[in-house]
């Protein structure tokens, strides 16, 4: 994947069976306000799913959000999935119910941050501003 001029894109996800997705949503809808293209591919998506369309859509980053606990295996699936397609230019970031001592080893495979319950949208949008690429770059 190159670096493509415009908006930010960031493709939503929820992977797994979990089938709560209000964060998911306000956090689509935060980045979206924000100026940047959001994909939110909805509910029960396979980790396979949502590498497909990241790399469909040409995507800067992928937020996962995973209230049911397979954190740790979808988070891996995806960013494995990724590495396989050549796409590891796609920065992952997730929030959910994840905890604590499970953030450094998601790190450590590669997820680039993690957002926990009470994380504000402003400080989510705002890291992603700082951390995917920037709009103006070509």
């Amino acid at each position: 994947m190159g670096v493509a001029a415009g908006p930010i894109r960031v493709v939503v996800a929820k992977p797994g069976l979990d089938g709560h997705d209000r964060g998911a949503k306000v956090i689509a809808r935060a980045l979206r306000d924000a100026g940047m293209e959001v994909i939110y591919t909805g509910l029960h998506q396979t980790p396979e799913q949502v590498v497909d369309t990241a790399i469909q859509e040409d995507a800067d980053a992928i937020g996962l959000s995973i209230l049911s606990g397979a954190h740790n295996t979808l988070f891996a699936r995806v960013i494995e999935l990724l590495k396989e397609r050549d796409a590891e230019d796609i920065k992952v970031f997730g929030g959910g119910i994840i905890p604590e001592e499970d953030i450094p080893l998601l790190k450590e495979k590669g997820v680039a941050a993690i957002f926990t319950p009470g994380a504000t949208t402003t400080a989510i949008v705002e890291w992603v501003r700082e951390n995917v690429r920037h709009p103006t770059e070509a």
